[in-house]
């Protein structure tokens, strides 16, 4: 694997922390190929040692952080967490989705109408992120969804080659929200 090791927000990574990352992450090697590339990111808010992980694989992003008060225990509870979404990752490709229903979703038309009345300039956009989009089945978003920990996910359909949504319901179901043809 190829560990790369950076600091964030003025963070010096020490020859110790880098070693610590190093020694931990390469626990995970067995689940991948040697030319995987993992992103390490250390930082320290306040007295908030954060340690993030990236590995993006075959299509599949798998990312954790952790905060505590140590970043040695932030970097091993990191990566325990990584390795659960690996070993859930696994477990659900083994198992796959029961049935191939998925909830369809269209926007109706006074969404527009109201989107048009808010007020301008009364959201900030304090982040973007930028990925690639790979096409896929709504269950493999799904799966994707869960392993990064988030309540939606962008994707390009494989079956109609139009970028959808899915999303984690209230009700604890998924939704996919599809563009109008």
């Amino acid at each position: 694997m190829n560990i790369t090791v950076s600091g964030k927000n003025g963070m010096a990574v020490t020859d110790g922390l880098r070693d610590a990352v190093i020694k931990n992450v390469s626990k995970l090697s067995k689940y991948f190929t040697e030319d995987t590339e993992v992103r390490t990111v250390l930082s320290v808010q306040k007295n908030n040692h954060i340690a993030e992980i990236t590995i993006p694989f075959k299509g599949i992003i798998f990312r954790a952080e952790e905060v505590s008060d140590d970043m040695y225990v932030s970097i091993d509870r990191v990566v325990d967490k990584i390795e659960k979404q690996i070993l859930k990752h696994k477990a659900k490709l083994k198992n796959r989705f029961g049935s191939n229903e998925s909830i369809r979703f269209e926007i109706p038309p006074a969404y527009e109408e109201a989107k048009g009345e808010e007020e301008e300039g009364s959201f900030e956009i304090v982040k973007t992120k930028r990925f690639p989009i790979k096409p896929m089945s709504p269950e493999e978003a799904i799966l994707q969804m869960n392993l990064l920990g988030h309540n939606f996910f962008v994707f390009t359909n494989a079956d109609t080659d139009t970028i959808n949504v899915v999303y984690k319901r209230k009700d604890g179901k998924y939704g996919l929200i599809e563009p109008l043809e």
